[in-house]
């Protein structure tokens, strides 16, 4: 299928699957005249990046997670022995984010509880 139908089949923007190919991500075919053509695999391959990127997880760390990766109904399941470690070293690593965000939103709660009312609230 050509860069339009994998638009219509994904909800993906055409730079976004440009973007994917530039990362390593997405390898679809070319055509002599240089057109990209994607197969259906190409279409799984876009929903687990999707789903990975909306983990939390960067694309370079995407790039290694793909090939270990199969799809199992809706969820995605680790087929390589190294992946489960990695992949609870970046839970940790979102974990501690979520944690500096909790306090840096709290010291703002604290901040703004001590200034004066807001006009004409």
């Amino acid at each position: 299928m050509r860069m339009k139908e994998m638009v219509r089949r994904t909800g993906v923007h055409e730079r976004l699957l440009r973007y994917y190919e530039q990362q390593g991500l997405l390898e679809p075919d070319r055509l002599p005249s240089g057109y990209r053509v994607y197969g259906e695999p190409d279409v799984e391959t876009v929903h687990r990046i999707r789903c990975l990127l909306a983990a939390g997880l960067p694309t370079a760390l995407i790039a290694q997670i793909l090939p270990c990766v199969r799809t199992d109904g809706d969820r995605l399941v680790p087929t390589c022995p190294d992946l489960v470690a990695q992949l609870k070293d970046e839970s940790e690593r979102i974990t501690r984010s979520i944690d500096a965000l909790r306090a840096s939103r709290a010291m703002l709660d604290t901040v703004i509880a001590a200034g004066p009312p807001a006009k004409g609230g």
